[in-house]
């Protein structure tokens, strides 16, 4: 038996830096690349999952028409983080079983998700998560309260 001499290390291991080098050119070459819209989904999953929420304002829902011809639909809000304001927009085109742009009321307050990072990273809503509400709180009326809930109130120390 005869030991492999250096060069023929060398040989084999460039031969074998090369071929995992084409392999790996290869599959960059086919691989399947993410679409835009799954870019989008991702980003909006992680911020469900890791974002911090902040109170912010719905401005404005708009529509642009697209570089391939089709409608965007845009919401537009704003929201304070140690005191910088931001204003930003989210592309809800693909989003219409989850929200119905035409009956979102504009001027509510809503709950916004952000990246703690990135605070200009942020969504108003997502597949599995709404920061829009259906309204402003109602207060109760307390200028006449029950009875029952002032009785103990009023104890007298006698």
């Amino acid at each position: 038996m005869t030991l492999p001499t250096r060069i023929e290390w060398e040989v084999g291991a460039g031969l074998a830096a090369i071929a995992g080098l084409g392999a790996f050119g290869l599959w960059l070459a086919l691989r399947k690349r993410p679409t835009s819209e799954e870019l989008e989904r991702r980003r909006r999953d992680f911020l469900v999952q890791s974002g911090r929420l902040v109170d912010g304002m719905l401005l404005d829902t708009y529509e642009v028409e697209g570089e391939d011809g089709r409608t965007l639909t845009f919401f537009m809000f704003n929201y304070g983080i140690g005191g910088v304001k931001y204003e930003c927009s989210q592309d809800i085109t693909n989003m219409t079983e989850v929200v119905d742009a035409k009956r979102v009321q504009l001027g509510f307050p809503c709950s916004v998700r952000y990246q703690p990072g990135n605070p200009q990273n942020s969504i108003v809503v997502a597949e599995h998560w709404s920061g829009l509400r259906a309204g402003l709180a109602v207060l109760p009326d307390f200028d006449e309260p029950e009875s029952h809930e002032t009785s103990s109130l009023h104890q007298d120390n006698a």
